[in-house]
């Protein structure tokens, strides 16, 4: 049986280049020069990620956030980086 699981991913723009990450995952981010390129490497990422978890035998947390609070997760985080 595959579980299906559905995190929800920020995705930010620079000048230079896209960023995804998935607050309920802390350290899964991911980069890529194009809207598609980024699309996939952050399923990738949250899946490698979930695998690596899986693999030593830890807990994967399940979704948590719904996309507002995970709005509402990036706006403070980038509140208080610009502090």
């Amino acid at each position: 049986m595959v579980m299906k699981l559905k995190y929800p991913v920020i995705y930010e723009c620079t000048s230079n280049n896209y960023s995804a990450y998935a607050p309920d995952l802390p350290g899964c981010i991911s980069t890529g020069k194009t809207w598609e390129e980024i699309q996939r490497n952050i399923r990738e990422a949250i899946t490698f990620h979930i695998e690596g978890l899986m693999e030593y035998g830890d807990p994967f947390p399940q979704p948590q956030m719904s996309i507002e609070e995970a709005m509402t997760f990036h706006c403070k985080a980038l509140t208080e980086y610009d502090d």
